[in-house]
């Protein structure tokens, strides 16, 4: 008889189990059933802590919230732009950790209030600085969702760092758009080297909120 005790499924568990998987079958291939394979438990047992598959999404989109804070301290010395820039460089790291990572975190609501405390932190950090709260809300949220779509467009070429779906090579591209020239040339800007251009794009955000509201 096999003594071993396994540890509790409960809803963390079953998160952690689920973002592991999610890098080997990405977000279609992530079912309940598939879970609780993994878990060794019987597919009924998981919904005791998840109605359906987007419940069991909020929870692990809360769980990458909660590893990604943990990761990036705040700094309270920040300017408004440096928060900016380290949260949201923050968000793109921790997205792109997992497979489709983007696609979990797009849609989902949190499952706690975790989130609460780095939120009033910094709509309190913008207020300082001038911005209105209706100000501030939009600035952070528009930054927010440049670095979501950013991320879902850069795993729809690279699901994982380095792995380069079929169908995103340049010079056949090039070929492919040999009417288009300027076209064709754009898309070394697009369809390579993210970091730089991620960060590129950032700045404008940032440039672009400090011209609208006049906060330098």
């Amino acid at each position: 008889m096999n003594t071993e005790r396994r540890a509790p499924l409960d809803r963390k568990r079953v998160a952690d189990t689920a973002l592991e998987l999610l890098n080997e079958v990405g977000l279609d291939g992530l079912s309940l059933r598939a879970i609780a394979k993994e878990l060794d438990v019987k597919a009924p047992a998981l919904y005791w802590h998840f109605k359906d598959k987007q419940a069991l999404l909020d929870e692990m989109a809360t769980e990458m919230y909660r590893r990604m804070v943990a990761g990036v301290p705040l700094d309270p010395g920040d300017t408004w732009q440096e928060r900016l820039l380290r949260s949201n460089r923050g968000l793109r790291a921790t997205l792109l950790l997992h497979r489709d990572g983007a696609k979990v975190f797009s849609g989902s609501r949190f499952t706690g209030v975790e989130h609460g405390e780095q939120m009033e932190e910094n709509l309190r950090l913008f207020t300082a600085a001038g911005f209105t709260l209706a100000q501030a809300a939009r600035a952070t949220v528009t930054a927010y969702l440049y670095t979501l779509g950013y991320v879902t467009e850069e795993q729809g070429v690279e699901p994982l760092p380095g792995d380069r779906r079929e169908g995103y090579d340049m010079d056949e591209r090039t070929r492919r758009m040999a009417d288009f020239p300027l076209s064709a040339q754009a898309g070394a800007e697009i369809f390579t080297d993210y970091d730089r251009h991620f960060e590129e794009g950032l700045a404008l955000v940032i440039a672009g909120v400090e011209a609208r509201y006049g906060i330098g």
